[in-house]
């Protein structure tokens, strides 16, 4: 794993002085690592000192560490000298982090997927965030399913946590799949916790609380217990993929969709979650159970307790996930005639502010019998998930020769390896994201 993280930090001979190292730490959740002989650690440290990250531009006196644990995923968090106490000997400590971003890949992708993504959120908010980009579902691991999936996340989530004590807030970042997978993660992590309990676990005095009656008691909505802030999502296919024209590539052809839906097993667990072919005997498909509280994970009640809940999506170019699933509207509330370049990130070509959809059947047509239940497990997935506030974000690739790898495009997800790949016009979609993020 160490070579292929070297490799994509696309080192540069020619980096500024001012460039920030990048320090990589290699072993277990401990960070003791195994021991080595002295010719490799003096290679280790002669390949640190020449890395650069001509991406991730700081003051000379800061130093952006990347933290990678094996199995466990790449922090990219700020690492500042101690400051000393009225310019004498004695080190003062600096404020830490107090954001945890977990960020995860969909089908087919990794953690370096998110890479570009993190180190801008570093020159954004470089004091204030832990960007963790989740290696848990590498590749071939993302056929296991959306529930197994999230499982590893949620492990993953709670083993980041104990690494980073000062963080007191937690916000998630999926991509297509990803998106799914977060919000399974977040049901698994979901838990109400006493007021009191919250406050004595992030260090608040208590006050007055502490002499309320335990009958008057208050709960807050904790995750992985942490505040929640932002749940985002990209390109994803939250309404499944079983759907008329949900997936684009298809072109809305009755039988090529029935045959993707037969051939949902070559995806493994995954694809039968997606095309909504799974359950069967009495239960619902997955993807219908995550727009309910259950009695074993509180799907609805985790979205709820984020303070922002965002859905970005591509209106045209993307082949793989439909605007209305990935944007959560029905296909005649979306924006058609509304779409305009904004000046300041050209592919956002639209920016709705958060509101919840009161639940309403979609306009009557006539339908294919084999359809039919394709809409009604839509419309009661949609009808759940936009009862709840999202801000709505809709992104074109319009001009761009970069339009027809939307579905990636829009992560910009190559982009840490190369300024001039495939995926570089999503970098305006990034820094949208990151600007509009609440701390």
């Amino acid at each position: 794993m160490g070579n292929q993280s070297e490799e994509a930090m696309g080192a540069s001979p020619g980096a500024e002085t001012t460039a920030a190292e990048v320090v990589l730490k290699y072993g277990g959740g401990s960070g003791n690592g195994s021991k080595n002989n002295n010719d490799d650690e003096e290679m280790g440290r002669r390949r640190r000192r020449k890395m650069r990250m001509p991406d991730l531009r700081v003051l000379p006196c800061m130093r952006a560490v990347v933290e990678e644990e094996e199995g466990g995923g790449f922090d990219v968090l700020e690492s500042r000298p101690a400051a000393k106490e009225n310019g004498g000997g004695v080190d003062v400590p600096q404020q830490q982090p107090s954001h945890l971003v977990i960020t995860v890949n969909g089908l087919f992708g990794c953690a370096d997927n998110w890479r570009y993504a993190a180190q801008q959120f570093m020159k954004k908010y470089p004091r204030d965030v832990i960007v963790h980009c989740c290696e848990c579902n590498p590749p071939l691991l993302t056929f296991d399913g959306v529930d197994v999936m999230g499982n590893r996340v949620a492990e993953e989530v709670l083993l980041v946590k104990k690494r980073y004590p000062s963080v007191m807030k937690i916000s998630f970042i999926g991509h297509s799949l990803g998106g799914l997978v977060i919000r399974y993660a977040v049901a698994k992590l979901y838990e109400q916790v006493p007021v009191n309990e919250s406050l004595k676990a992030n260090g608040v005095p208590q006050g007055e609380e502490a002499g309320k009656d335990a009958s008057n008691q208050t709960f807050k909505d904790r995750v992985a217990g942490l505040e929640p802030v932002n749940f985002i999502t990209s390109a994803t296919p939250h309404l499944g993929s079983r759907g008329p024209k949900q997936v684009p590539m298809l072109c809305g052809i009755y039988p090529l969709e029935r045959l993707a839906v037969r051939s949902s097993w070559f995806l493994g667990r995954t694809g039968r979650h997606l095309f909504l072919t799974d359950g069967g005997k009495g239960q619902h498909p997955l993807l219908l159970q995550m727009v309910h509280d259950t009695d074993d994970l509180k799907f609805m009640s985790a979205l709820r307790s984020f303070k922002r809940r965002v859905a970005y999506a591509n209106s045209k170019f993307d082949t793989l996930v439909g605007w209305g699933t990935s944007s959560l509207r029905r296909r005649h509330e979306l924006p058609m005639q509304q779409l305009s370049k904004n000046e300041k990130y050209r592919y956002v070509v639209n920016v709705e502010p958060a509101k919840a959809v009161t639940p309403q059947p979609e306009v009557s047509t006539k339908r294919p019998v084999g359809r039919r239940k394709a809409f009604v497990l839509e419309e009661e997935m949609l009808n759940s998930l936009a009862s709840l506030p999202w801000e709505r974000t809709d992104v074109r690739f319009s001009g761009s020769k970069q339009c027809f790898f939307a579905h990636s495009t829009i992560q910009a997800s190559s982009l840490h390896v190369n300024r001039n790949c495939i995926n570089s016009d999503g970098a305006d979609v990034i820094q949208h994201m990151i600007d509009n993020f609440v701390l």
